[in-house]
């Protein structure tokens, strides 16, 4: 009796401790924290799949990845959480998968990872160096270089990065590049195209950044990193089911020589290998009236420039003359990979009496970076004819008439990617003789800006009504300010309800009599004092017009019109 008890004893004790062993067991693989990778030994450039699978359901930032930025380049992670059910028993995990980029060759540890008081293994990974990465097979290589090896400081250069690749590119990402101790701006778009390298047919991508060094010394631009995601067709049975693998390449760190500024050229330091000043006139020709005023537009081009580097010009004061400078319009273009940076100079000019006026020369002074030597722009004197003004006789002092700044010409300024026809056309025979580089031509004549003086739109019923009788009082009585008004009202209802300033209107009308009386109306605000304006000339030129079916000049004839 007492055996038979001892032995169910002994037969309790043995299965309540098989099941705290199965107990604890199940404890331990519930708090499991593993890692792994898909592949080791790796090759260099290809990446690396890490994974970590916890038994629990935890937050997907409970781990910290930061450890591994010394060896590798890291992308992710992404995490997932799943639940399942089996026979009863319900189970959680929460899984973390990283995309890992070896920085070097040789052996690199990936870390231990904690979760409390959870800890993974290290893993030893060997990482083994590619094959020569552009030759024949690789599926993804990058090409990147800079356009000089040597320049000076203020200097822009080009730096340049290719993707070369084979098969279909999903999705990708390209790094930034960061040069200490200088300017890096990305210029255009990216240019997509193709090649044959080795026999073989690649995909390019190109993609191009400005560099202007603000510092002398060497500088050393880190390589370009590449990552993204192709088409694995070795493993896609179906094409509407193709799976995707990372991909990545690296390319090479660049340095870079800056020299100093050379002596004597500090104060007026320009560089780049096409600096030109040029003029326009409006209206054209060599000869002035007294009084009237006329538009000099000076540009100043430069290849290789940023708009911001562009100096200011002087050009003083001039006996015989007073001279109104309107604010400089600066603008840059990209061309063929290139900048090309313009800056605009407008002057209203207002002879004081007839005879000869000389307006002395332009000089900028600039460093040749074709010649390395000091060079100059030029825009010779200029003498003009000044005649008499057969209107500047005595007569009576005029009504008073209100003269706001909107009635003065305007400063004009330069469309986003319009450059002058001369200055366009300066460019375009210098860089013929590059043979590696053309820029196109731009002849958009530039924009005037608005000037101030708006009227309410004219609506159905509205009192404010083109009035012919008034406009033709206007005229014969002088009175600016009333015919400003009324051609005005007349535009609004007849032309477009959308003018609202002279110069609106003066943009819808073709050449001829009309749009040029119209800009001398403008051009009051700059008349000397106890000078009227004469409307006479503008009456007839509107009464002629007005019997002729309206055209509006709403674009610009194209420098090279199809035959």
């Amino acid at each position: 009796m007492v055996n038979q008890m001892v032995n169910q004893m002994v037969k309790l004790a043995g299965r309540l401790l098989l099941l705290t062993l199965c107990l604890i067991s199940q404890v331990q693989a519930a708090t499991q924290l593993k890692a792994s990778v898909d592949k080791n030994p790796a090759m260099y450039g290809e990446a690396i799949m890490l994974q970590l699978v916890l038994d629990e359901k935890v937050d997907a930032g409970a781990i910290d990845f930061a450890s591994l930025e010394a060896d590798f380049r890291v992308t992710g992670p992404s995490v997932s959480q799943s639940m399942q059910i089996v026979n009863g028993q319900s189970s959680q995990s929460t899984s973390w998968q990283l995309s890992l980029f070896p920085r070097r060759t040789g052996t690199l540890t990936i870390p231990a990872f904690q979760i409390g008081a959870l800890s993974s293994e290290p893993i030893s990974l060997e990482v083994q160096p590619a094959s020569q990465a552009s030759g024949k097979g690789a599926e993804l290589f990058l090409q990147n270089s800079f356009s000089s090896e040597s320049v000076h400081v203020q200097q822009m250069l080009y730096y340049e990065i290719k993707i070369y690749f084979k098969g279909e590119l999903q999705r990708g990402n390209l790094s930034q590049p960061e040069l200490a101790g200088a300017d890096v701006e990305q210029v255009g778009k990216d240019i997509e195209n193709s090649e044959i390298v080795n026999g073989e047919r690649y995909q390019t991508i190109t993609r191009r950044y400005s560099v202007i060094p603000q510092k002398s010394g060497t500088l050393t631009l880190n390589p370009p990193f590449f990552n993204g995601e192709m088409i694995d067709r070795d493993n896609s049975r179906y094409d509407y089911f193709a799976r995707t693998k990372a991909v990545s390449a690296e390319g090479q760190a660049l340095s870079l020589q800056v020299k100093p500024i050379p002596d004597g050229q500090q104060q007026n330091w320009l560089a780049s290998e096409l600096v030109a000043l040029t003029e326009e006139w409006n209206p054209a020709g060599d000869q002035l009236i007294q009084g009237e005023p006329v538009t000099r537009t000076i540009t100043l081009t430069a290849l290789d420039l940023a708009d911001n580097q562009l100096p200011d010009l002087q050009l003083g004061t001039v006996a015989g003359a007073k001279i109104y400078p309107e604010q400089p319009q600066s603008r840059k273009a990209e061309r063929k990979g290139r900048i090309v940076a313009q800056k605009v100079f407008s002057y209203a000019i207002i002879a004081d009496k007839a005879g000869s006026l000389t307006l002395p020369e332009v000089r900028v002074r600039w460093w040749n970076t074709k010649t390395n030597q000091p060079d100059e722009a030029v825009l010779s004197a200029v003498t003009l004819q000044v005649a008499p003004n057969p209107q500047a006789v005595s007569q009576p002092e005029p009504a008073a008439t209100t003269t706001t700044s909107a009635d003065r010409v305007q400063p004009t300024q330069v469309s986003d990617w319009h450059f002058s026809y001369s200055s366009w056309l300066l460019l375009s025979l210098w860089l013929l003789t590059l043979a590696a580089w053309g820029l196109w031509a731009m002849a958009a004549p530039r924009t005037a800006e608005r000037d101030n003086t708006k009227l309410p739109r004219t609506t159905a019923g509205s009192e404010l009504r083109f009035n012919s009788r008034k406009l033709k009082q206007a005229c014969q009585q002088h009175d600016a300010a009333l015919a400003r008004e009324q051609l005005l009202r007349w535009a609004q209802q007849l032309i477009s309800a959308n003018i609202e300033s002279l110069t609106d209107l003066v943009q819808h009308l073709p050449d001829g009599a009309l749009k040029t009386q119209i800009q001398q109306l403008s051009y009051q605000g700059y008349q000397p004092a106890g000078a009227q304006w004469q409307g006479q000339a503008l009456l007839e030129a509107w009464a002629h017009f007005h019997h002729q079916p309206v055209t509006t000049a709403e674009g610009l004839a194209p420098l090279y019109p199809r035959g």
